[in-house]
């Protein structure tokens, strides 16, 4: 009973805290980028950003931060991305709430768009962003990799 106890919580500690790492603002990795509708790969301004990420997988960054460009320019200027499903992120990463964006994905509170595609074979980076500006980016598997 013990052992499994032990078990148990060794598992549950590493799915939620022993492999990610802070992703530091001023790094190359805190860059945000999207896909212009021209196929250009453009820098996304950002504020307050925060990010977390992990070598064990491609699929555990997530972010989240501002940006002073209006929902309307970004549709306007960025390939939205419409098959866009957020992850859950660990609890000690309290500022992103996948099931809110992805429920307001769906309804249309807020808008997806394509960061980059295949940033790691058979995963792309997407950022969704509301009108107040408010981002939140992640990395997804996409069609390639679930062939």
């Amino acid at each position: 009973m013990v052992s499994a106890m032990l078990a148990g919580l060794a598992i549950y500690y590493m799915q939620e805290y022993a492999y990610y790492a802070p992703v530091e603002p001023a790094s190359a990795a805190a860059e945000i980028r999207l896909t212009a509708l021209t196929g250009a790969i453009e820098v996304l301004p950002t504020e307050g950003f925060q990010g977390i990420d992990a070598d064990s997988s491609p699929l555990r960054f997530r972010a989240c931060f501002t940006t002073p460009i209006s929902l309307a320019m970004l549709t306007e200027t960025f390939t939205e991305y419409p098959a866009a499903d957020p992850l859950i992120a660990p609890r000690q990463f309290p500022c992103f709430d996948a099931a809110r964006i992805g429920a307001d994905l769906a309804t249309g509170t807020a808008v997806a768009f394509l960061s980059e595609t295949n940033i790691h074979p058979g995963v792309d980076r997407v950022v969704a962003v509301y009108p107040d500006g408010q981002a939140f980016a992640w990395q997804q598997l996409n069609e390639s990799a679930e062939k």
